[in-house]
């Protein structure tokens, strides 16, 4: 049990999960477990993929960017709110840690300020932030993972054999290409969870989870080394130019609040701020998972798929390997699928919404239902959930979705209920990576909103894997997360920890519901899975061509006919 705090009174940490679209501010008594309140604040700005705020320009297709003063809001509107709502007072907060979508990037001068603030900037579309779904970067991904695969570099064994779209040198060296102005300008390129950091304490700390996940940084290796670099792009520099060598863990303290920040938000200037951390992975002690054999998924609008082991395996289709990047003393593993809510909606708004009229989330309950009524292999139909491409275990942006099956009586709840299935055919295929390569699993641990609200989800995951579904009593696992390493920030000393397994342990939530796998089931989704799996390999694998065709098809129409 940690200490009580300072005055001896209530000892409370924030947490803050900065989404695709929104922020959410969580309070967590470090006493009672308990979570005093939850603010939302969305983002303004949104996610910005068609015209460019500044000048109205059209932008390019795969394009994903978003405004950084949307993250300050979340600070400014969300944590007041919270305090507010919880009856609780500035002095008893002790902690604050916060976990941001990854890889998400800006360029900043040396002061912090991010590019697309200053006026002479904000017409160019890479000074603003490159959120984590940009995929545009695609052909620069491409050409370093064949020169890499040429040059037989170390660093690929550590992040599953190619590097993504997603990630930090790709997006950086799609700026260096295609406005140098930009890259000239920029004294630092950062991932967005080191540059909220950075404004409330006044200090620039830079995380090591997104450096070695991210930007295939390691602590014995270091960054992917020039020469690769030089051999891929002729003329680019040194690749610790705009992202540093110094890298802090997860956990340690990155400063205390800035005085004026600190009055603004109704807190003690004293209280300590974590180092920087990613949403997915601030989820795994967050949902009170602290040993192997557990397959975490994080499940938004993608899923990010976590798993801690004692050994280190590097193994073809993951997203990254890093010592002590999730919790010390293990290896993290991440994997995951790029479009899952982002799927669902896409369904609900283009096709549901557009036809029926209907608004907001008003149709999913309906369908919801009707797909659960739908037999296993009944509807005929299988997709392929590669809507936003496959990020594992074929880690390829410009594959695109893929519904197999249709008739003329296919309805739309058996074509919603093949998407829900797609998403867990996929986290099979995952899975199976994993087994395959010695890493045994015995349990998934599913946290979310959709793991929430979709019983069905859930189901479908159980019976498809063959492993059982335990839900976390918590609507805000990865909040809790960053909240536990606020704790952890804050030391004893003050009433935190300055242990993560004791953190953990006492932090870890009950168990909301738990879902078996059904030997009905079971058999018939191998049959339907063994086509997804042909239709997998065969489209994504032995003829990627033919999707990459059509994507550059399409990118060639927009670019003639925009």
């Amino acid at each position: 049990m940690s200490p009580a705090g300072p005055a001896g009174g209530r000892r409370v940490v924030i947490g803050i999960d900065y989404g695709t679209l929104s922020g959410r501010v969580l309070l967590l008594d470090l006493g009672t477990g308990e979570e005093v309140a939850v603010a939302e604040v969305r983002y303004p700005h949104g996610v910005i993929d068609s015209r460019l705020p500044s000048n109205n320009a059209e932008l390019p297709p795969d394009t994903a960017l978003q405004d950084p003063g949307d993250y300050l809001e979340v600070l400014y509107q969300g944590i007041p709110k919270a305090l507010e709502a919880g009856g609780v007072r500035g002095e008893e907060v002790i902690g604050l840690g916060i976990d941001f979508t990854a890889c998400t990037v800006l360029p900043v001068t040396g002061d912090g300020t991010p590019l697309c603030e200053l006026e002479e900037w904000r017409d160019h579309p890479h000074a603003w932030v490159k959120l984590w779904k940009h995929h545009s970067a695609q052909p620069v991904a491409d050409r370093l993972n064949e020169v890499a695969v040429a040059r037989g570099e170390d660093f690929l064994g550590r992040c599953g054999g190619r590097l993504s779209s997603e990630w930090y040198f790709p997006k950086l060296i799609e700026t260096w290409l295609e406005d140098r102005a930009v890259y000239d300008a920029m004294d630092s390129f950062l991932e967005a969870t080191d540059w909220v950091v950075w404004q409330l304490t006044g200090t620039l700390v830079r995380a090591s989870c997104t450096a070695g996940y991210k930007a295939c940084w390691s602590a014995q290796g270091g960054l992917p080394s020039r020469p690769f670099f030089e051999a891929a792009y002729p003329g680019f520099p040194d690749p610790a130019e705009k992202l540093g060598t110094s890298f802090a863990p997860p956990g340690q303290c990155a400063g205390t609040l800035r005085p004026e920040v600190a009055a603004r938000l109704g807190l003690s200037p004293a209280v300590a701020v974590a180092v920087g951390n990613v949403d997915s992975f601030v989820s795994v002690p967050g949902a009170g998972v602290q040993l192997p054999g557990v397959f975490v998924m994080v499940i938004g609008t993608s899923i990010c798929d976590l798993v801690i082991d004692r050994r280190e395996v590097q193994m073809a289709g993951i997203t990254g390997v890093v010592e002590d990047g999730i919790l010390p003393g293990f290896f993290g593993y991440e994997a995951g699928q790029a479009a899952v809510g982002d799927m669902f909606a896409w369904f609900g708004s283009h096709l549901i919404g557009f036809a029926h009229g209907h608004s907001g989330g008003s149709w999913y309950r309906r369908i919801e239902r009707e797909a659960a009524t739908i037999a296993p292999g009944a509807s005929g139909v299988v997709a392929l959930d590669w809507w936003n491409g496959n990020r594992t275990i074929l880690g390829d942006a410009d594959l695109s979705g893929v519904i197999a099956g249709l008739t003329l009586a296919t309805s739309a709840a058996e074509v919603y209920r093949a998407l829900l299935e797609s998403v867990a055919f996929g986290t099979r295929r995952i899975v199976e990576n994993f087994v395959e390569n010695g890493i045994a699993l015995t349990e998934v641990v599913a946290c979310g909103g959709i793991a929430e609200r979709s019983p069905l989800m859930m189901q479908l995951l159980a019976d498809v894997t063959g492993l059982p579904v335990t839900i976390p009593d918590s609507r805000q696992i990865p909040a809790r997360g960053a909240a536990l390493f606020g704790a952890l920030a804050a030391g004893s000393a003050r009433g935190g920890f300055n242990d993560v397994a004791a953190a953990v342990a006492e932090l870890r939530p009950a168990t909301s519901r738990r879902y078996e796998t059904s030997p009905l089931h079971r058999e018939t989704y191998d049959a339907v899975y063994s086509v997804f799996r042909a239709l997998h390999d065969e489209l994504g694998v032995e003829h990627a061509e033919w999707l990459h065709r059509l994507k550059h098809i399409r990118r060639v129409a927009l670019a003639t006919h925009p």
